[in-house]
């Protein structure tokens, strides 16, 4: 329940408090007066579009502020001080705006999630939306109570037609591809590359190409070392007997003598060494023959596939990759079209039993919109639910018509086509009390749901609206004297002047102000005597009704 609005730089309101209670709150005043401005500024708490134009001139921001008593908010982290909830709503000049639940800053996306739990605004526009095949069965469903795992299976099921559709595009493109791919992976497997192979043949086919320049200075080396009369080998060990001969006499020469045995070895173990690789130095036109061939083929990969064989060598692992993919569609294929035929078999069971729900629930609404038209002085009419097949979405395989025939005798035909403005107003209530979770203590808010409606009719909408505010606090916008009757609370919305510029200001009325205001609403401008004694018989009549 709204127990207070705050307006402030809003249009034409400079700043308005209001404190509403339980029950029908009705607001009145002539037209133009600024009382849909209340509603507007409640849209906006309850998620409704914010727009720089709203802010009153002059002004850099619009403020609007609601104190609700605490819905039941289990799950959601929101806070709530001594059972109240505090929402804000302020725009910029800019345009942007900004929202606040319990002063911290909130998403807008998060007041409409919770505007279902505190409230529900009618309006005029709403009320063209009754005309939308789409509304009317949100309508019936939202009566029925069901629709969820209809919506999560066309999900999933829709969710698998794409990716199915998706492989078999693919795959057609895959397939033609297929024979390229294999082509190229018989062409790598078959030469078989190895990493640095290349860098290995290349420098073996160096030596190969210059064999006789290696064993002239492998051999030249190997003469030095070991195999001339003068050779290093020689030499040391010359050296070394004549060092035995000195340390026989100095025995401090010996370890000068103990320093050139290493050397020896040393030399000794590079000349062998040597006659090894001299022995391998043996022309071998067939083997260059062979590396040529080979470089040449490993050259050809490389020109194709990659830089380096390590690249061919990725080319070919993710050629095998794409292949296996391929074959391995026909089985994904395979299991996404039973998947697929599963979930059509759960939509179809589930879309079924939806209808028999919404058949069964439109049987029940028809009787208790009959049952709220005749209060509203439509006794004679018929309300009718047309539910045919549709094709599978979210909503299942139905559509809804709302059929109605106003007069006796009538044919019921689709509601834009035969409904006027005073009948669709009462329909619209009559829908929006059928739909109410009673009791569960929201506002409900109609604003104009008067509108092309007069005499007796007026009185029915009044009652109705008395009714509903027995279960969920209500708040009315209304032209007409005979719904003002029934208020439990009145607020007079006027237009003054105030510094040289207009601004609205909401009263709430006593008794005495009611009875004048009623009187204003049925005489007009010059208020009589006679009309102030109406004015008392219709607020008798709404104390009446409260009583009954």
């Amino acid at each position: 329940m709204l127990l207070e609005l705050v307006v402030e730089n809003y249009a034409v309101v400079d700043r308005l408090r209001i404190r509403f209670h339980a029950g029908l709150n009705l607001l009145t005043g002539e037209t133009g007066s600024g009382k849909s401005i209340v509603v507007d500024a409640l849209g906006l708490l309850f998620g409704g579009r914010a727009s720089a134009d709203m802010i009153r001139s002059g002004q850099d921001r619009a403020r609007v502020s609601g104190i609700f008593t605490a819905p039941d908010l289990s799950g959601v982290d929101l806070a709530v001080e001594e059972g109240e909830l505090l929402i804000e709503r302020e725009i910029l000049a800019g345009g942007k705006s900004r929202a606040f639940i319990g002063s911290r800053p909130a998403a807008a996306a998060l007041l409409k999630e919770l505007a279902p739990l505190l409230g529900d605004i009618h309006g005029q526009h709403e009320q063209q939306l009754l005309f939308s095949p789409e509304a009317q069965l949100r309508m019936l469903d939202q009566f029925a109570g069901s629709r969820d795992s209809v919506h999560e299976l066309f999900a999933n099921w829709t969710a698998v037609k794409k990716q199915l559709e998706e492989l078999e595009r693919g795959g057609q493109e895959k397939l033609r591809l297929l024979d390229l791919w294999n082509f190229q992976k018989r062409e790598i497997e078959s030469t078989a590359p190895k990493p640095g192979e290349d860098e290995a043949l290349e420098q073996e086919r160096r030596v190969l190409m210059s064999l006789e320049r290696l064993q002239e200075s492998a051999g030249a080396a190997f003469a030095a070392l070991y195999d001339s009369p003068d050779s290093a080998l020689t030499m040391v060990r010359a050296a070394t007997k004549r060092l035995d001969d000195l340390a026989r006499i100095d025995t401090s020469v010996a370890a000068i003598r103990e320093t050139l045995e290493p050397a020896a070895i040393a030399i000794q173990e590079a000349s062998y060494s040597l006659r090894d690789y001299l022995d391998k130095l043996e022309p071998n036109p067939m083997r260059l023959e062979q590396i040529e061939e080979r470089l040449a083929a490993l050259d050809k990969l490389k020109r194709k596939y990659g830089a380096s064989l390590e690249e061919v060598i990725a080319f070919l692992e993710e050629v095998r990759l794409q292949i296996g993919a391929v074959e391995n569609t026909g089985e994904r294929m395979e299991a996404l079209r039973k998947r697929q035929s599963e979930l059509a078999v759960a939509f179809e069971t589930a879309a079924a039993r939806l209808t028999a729900a919404r058949r069964k629930a439109a049987q029940e609404l028809e009787r208790q919109v009959v049952g709220e038209l005749a209060s509203l002085a439509m006794e004679r009419s018929v309300f009718r639910i047309e539910l045919t097949p549709a094709p599978w979405s979210q909503t299942g395989a139905d559509a809804a018509r709302f059929l109605v025939s106003a007069n006796a005798g009538e044919t019921p035909k689709p509601l834009e086509k035969v409904a006027s403005g005073g009948e669709l107003s009462r329909i619209a209530l009559a829908l929006k009390t059928c739909l109410a979770a009673s009791g569960a203590g929201r506002t409900l808010v109609f604003d104009e749901v008067d509108a092309g409606v007069g005499g007796r009719a007026a009185e029915g909408i009044g009652r109705r609206l008395k009714q509903l505010a027995a279960a969920d606090q209500v708040l009315c916008v209304t032209h007409l004297a005979q719904i003002a009757g029934f208020a439990d609370h009145h607020y007079l919305v006027e237009k003054r002047e105030a510094g040289g510029r207009t601004v609205a200001t909401v009263e709430e009325l006593d008794r005495a102000g009611r009875v004048r205001e009623i009187g204003r609403m049925l005489s007009g401008e010059k208020l009589t005597s006679e009309a102030l004694q109406q004015a008392e018989r219709l607020i008798e009549t709404g104390l009446a009704a409260v009583k009954r």
